[in-house]
């Protein structure tokens, strides 16, 4: 139902969570955990699925906080829970609030757990490649750094995301990359299809996270579009022509 990550689970401040598709109440294409709002799923079942991921990280349903993501760069500060229609449009949450969850939905794209134990400071975000190329992983981390963390004592840990060899991209998204930064060439392998390739997102925002200066960086290596038992995945939904997908959580919050 819940993945933990070693490099966040030994903190005795913090609790988290990357929640599997297992264990909640929705039915048919979003069986079971899902936690997409934005979904057609019925919204009664989303909020219990929020309740029950809420109440396995231990906080109160409504202290479980997301944002409306739009993949962008764009990082906020909660500093107190807000209701679905009070959201901000952002793709990273930061805190120092106890008690309060920050929430990132995906399903397919690249969730980041970030902490520094020591400061009392927690973040959350959701990396796409539009956001990871347009800097929201460093955004983050600049924002956990304005509310107090330690750069050098954050750890940042990249949850289920799409794996190289599920990721084919066309020519266009290549080319966006590299006149970006022509070193970003080795992220890209020949894809199966002429003049495309296979992108692996998960070595990019590793690796734009280790450029950062954070203390540490950790994957926990699941590819959400080979494990269809434990995650939806975007691109899955779309090869088989299905009207909708689920959404899987990731979930991060201090203990006073």
């Amino acid at each position: 139902m819940l993945i933990e990550a070693p490099e966040l689970s030994s903190f005795p401040n913090v609790r988290h969570a990357f929640f599997t598709r297992r264990g909640g109440v929705s039915e048919g294409i979003y069986a079971s955990l899902n936690g997409g709002q934005g979904s057609a799923d019925d919204p009664e079942r989303v909020r219990r699925n929020r309740a029950l991921m809420a109440g396995m990280i231990g906080v109160a349903p409504e202290n479980f906080v997301s944002v409306h993501q739009i993949h962008s760069p764009t990082v906020v500060t909660a500093t107190a829970a807000w209701s679905r229609e009070e959201r901000s449009k952002a793709d990273g949450i930061v805190t120092r609030t106890p008690d309060l969850a920050l929430a990132i939905l995906t399903a397919d794209c690249g969730p980041v757990l970030f902490a520094d134990h020591e400061s009392h400071v927690i973040g959350a975000c959701h990396a796409g490649w539009g956001g990871a190329l347009g800097g929201v992983l460093e955004a983050t981390v600049e924002a956990m750094v304005a509310i107090g963390a330690a750069r050098e004592a954050i750890v940042a840990v990249l949850g289920p995301t799409i794996g190289p060899t599920a990721y084919e991209v066309g020519p266009e998204f290549k080319a966006r990359f590299l006149a970006a930064d022509p070193a970003n060439e080795p992220y890209f392998a020949p894809g199966e299809r002429e003049g495309h390739a296979m992108f692996d997102l998960p070595a990019y925002i590793v690796a734009r996270l280790e450029a950062t200066g954070i203390g540490e960086v950790g994957n926990l290596g699941l590819c959400t579009y080979g494990d269809e038992e434990r995650f939806f995945s975007y691109r899955r939904a779309t090869h088989r022509g299905e009207p909708d997908y689920g959404r899987q959580i990731s979930a991060i919050s201090l203990t006073r």
